[in-house]
């Protein structure tokens, strides 16, 4: 019998790189919200990757980026405190955008661990393969990556092969999750994320950013029906009004879309329920971001 090898990763790179896509294309499923608004990703979210013989824990950090409220400061100290958890990190970065300040912020970052880092080349699928070299050549006068590897993470193209690398790089150790456990996030928390993501994809300016959404109430009756009851948080009564659109159309459609993705999670049907309220300046606001799950301290 071969020696069963597990360890953890992290993602880590600028906003809006491609780090949830590619989470869940390891995972085979979504569990991490995606979305073309920078900072779609609030906290440490927790994929789990199992075969026969190896278990990888990945770990899909917020975009890391200059804070502007408390949020935005635990996000950054999530993103940071990642590179230290783990057994590899990888740098993900988007081909079709210049090397900025905030890649060069992360490799800064990057040269305070030990632990091996891998550039990943994502959307390799919308340039030129002739492009990818002076790309590499950028990165690489940086920081001395243990592996560089391109792919597309939302087509899939080379992330077997990321896998494959990544297991060279673990020892061997326990399994940590059951075979058909792929996230360490209760239901709750997933379910949450889903409307969550309705609502960056259907909104813009301020609006996304200025909301959050927790669960009241999850419960399944006698025939396995799920009653979930959901709040969606907005910072002011003018948000409110967009989120739930004119007669009520938007707030619908929200709850449609993040019900059917909700009975593909959970394999079950789902009566969903939602209501928005308007707190105040919630972002910066101790209690409240604890109470919705982001430890402060």
């Amino acid at each position: 019998m071969t020696d069963f090898k597990s360890g953890f990763v992290t993602l880590v790179g600028r906003p809006n790189v491609g780090k949830s896509t590619l989470m869940n294309q390891i995972i085979g499923q979504k569990i991490a919200i995606m979305s073309d608004k920078p900072q779609t990703t609030r906290n440490k979210i927790h994929g789990v990757y199992t075969t026969d013989d190896t278990q990888i824990v990945f770990l899909d950090t917020p975009g890391i980026h200059k804070p502007k409220s408390k949020l935005g400061q635990f996000m950054m100290e999530s993103a940071r405190s990642a590179f230290n958890e783990v057994d590899t990190i990888l740098f993900v970065i988007d081909v079709t955008e210049q090397f900025g300040k905030g890649d060069q912020f992360i490799i800064e970052q990057l040269k305070s661990v030990k632990t091996p880092v891998f550039l990943i080349l994502n959307k390799i699928d919308q340039v030129h393969p002739e492009q990818l070299l002076p790309i590499i050549s950028t990165y690489s006068e940086q920081y001395d990556f243990a592996e560089v590897v391109p792919i597309s993470a939302l087509r899939g193209n080379n992330v077997q092969e990321l896998l494959n690398t990544i297991e060279k790089y673990l020892e061997e150790g326990p399994q940590y999750y059951p075979d058909d456990q792929i996230t360490d996030h209760p239901e709750q928390f997933v379910c949450a994320e889903l409307i969550r993501e309705k609502i960056l994809n259907f909104t813009r300016d301020e609006v996304p950013h200025s909301t959050a959404v927790y669960i009241e109430d999850m419960t399944a009756d006698k025939k396995g029906i799920v009653h979930l009851s959901a709040v969606i948080l907005v910072e002011r009564d003018s948000q409110k009004g967009i989120i739930i659109g004119k007669k009520g159309a938007l707030l619908k459609k929200i709850g449609e879309l993040a019900r059917k993705d909700m009975e593909h999670l959970l394999g079950s049907k789902i009566f969903l329920q939602l209501w928005v309220k308007t707190k105040k300046d919630w972002r910066n606001q101790n209690r409240v971001l604890h109470d919705l799950g982001f430890n402060m301290e």
